[in-house]
């Protein structure tokens, strides 16, 4: 089976996962925190906070977006991750920002922080660790049918 090459927006996600790990964040890409929301990264981090990610690889992929407002509220502290080549001006003053690429991303704005409710932290909890397992899962038997 020949491999897939990855979009843009998962090579930033790749170096997102890697820079988050190294602070003791664990991750997950794509991850539905509702319907009708799928955030490109969740990190989970030491002290149980919860950081949204989304990655945008150009101009008319960030304009496209008309959802990542919805995020805020199933997230801690919301960031943006693009390259070096993106327009920042365009980026929202009030969120995060760090530039990445396929090998790590550098924290430019550390995004305001707004606590989740405990049971809203919970919830997340528990949804992350049940798409982290069952991603685990596919990879270790590829044949199984899950349905996320």
């Amino acid at each position: 089976m020949e491999a897939i090459a990855p979009k843009p927006g998962q090579i930033l996600a790749r170096g997102v996962c890697r820079h988050l790990a190294s602070h003791g964040f664990a991750c997950v890409e794509e991850l539905v925190p509702a319907t009708g929301l799928r955030v490109d990264v969740m990190g989970l981090g030491p002290r149980d906070e919860i950081w949204v990610v989304e990655c945008k690889s150009s101009r008319a992929d960030f304009m496209a977006d008309a959802k990542w407002r919805g995020y805020l509220e199933w997230c801690d502290r919301f960031f943006w991750a693009v390259d070096g080549d993106f327009p920042t001006e365009l980026l929202p003053g009030d969120t995060g920002l760090l530039i990445a690429d396929g090998y790590d991303a550098e924290i430019i704005a550390m995004g305001p922080e707004t606590k989740l409710a405990a049971a809203r932290r919970k919830v997340m909890i528990r949804k992350f660790a049940f798409h982290a397992a069952r991603r685990l899962h596919a990879l270790r038997d590829p044949g199984l049918p899950l349905a996320f």
